[in-house]
């Protein structure tokens, strides 16, 4: 009997390029995987977050959390809500265990892989108090556009998951990437713009070594701050 049709058939979003472990990274996996990390399959469906992070708390996912340079700071800074990050480097997930373990973090679970099975089957509606797209892969070549994670049906997901009132917040330092998130960002009727356009970088946002990279490439950064209308 063949096997069903896969309820999503999607473009990936990410370039994964496979990079070399150090044993640094071995060794966060070994010891930090069973404290921080979300064991999740697609069809293993909705995740209980009470269970996951132990206490019931607003939760906010960032998706593309990198070296976790800035999830773990603004985790440290805000211990009343709970981050679910995304990322499926394991170098740099390896790296956020070790800045979370570093600070003694309670409020920050890690799943690696593709965000998109995670989004349509594992969070439930209204479950999320902000939604974080960092610096995400901005596929420069147009004909590669489409892959960019911010697009209608994808910002359609992730608004439905944001509770009323809940945050989406991006910030990139691609002109042509920002200028099309606002245009989706916009056109997104459940969403308002909280700025006239882009955004000032807000204080709690830190500013990373990926983003410096940027600036000192002579590239402006662009934060779009929107709203889900209540």
């Amino acid at each position: 009997m063949p096997d069903e049709e896969p309820q999503h058939r999607h473009i990936l979003t990410f370039n994964f390029r496979q990079g070399r472990n150090k044993p640094r990274h071995d060794e966060a996996f070994a010891s930090l995987w069973p404290r921080y990390g979300l064991d999740w399959e697609p069809g293993d469906g909705p995740i209980d977050f009470p269970k996951l992070f132990g206490r019931t708390a607003p939760v906010v996912l960032e998706i593309g959390s990198g070296n976790g340079e800035a999830a773990a700071a603004m985790s440290d800074a805000d211990r009343a809500r709970d981050l679910l990050a995304v990322e499926v480097y394991p170098q740099g997930i390896a790296d956020l265990m070790d800045r979370a373990a570093e600070r003694g973090l309670d409020n920050l679970r890690i799943y690696q892989g593709d965000a998109l099975p995670l989004l349509w089957e594992a969070l439930a509606p209204g479950s999320l108090d902000e939604v974080r797209v960092y610096f995400p892969d901005p596929w420069p070549k147009k004909r590669h556009h489409k892959r960019r994670i911010i697009q209608p049906d994808h910002v359609r997901t992730l608004t439905a998951l944001l509770r009323p009132g809940g945050v989406f917040h991006c910030a990139t330092d691609i002109e042509d990437y920002a200028e099309q998130m606002l245009d989706v960002l916009t056109a997104e009727p459940a969403l308002e713009n909280t700025a006239d356009g882009y955004a000032p970088r807000p204080d709690h946002r830190p500013v990373t070594k990926f983003e410096r990279r940027g600036v000192k490439a002579g590239r402006d950064i662009f934060d779009l701050i929107f709203r889900k209308r209540r």
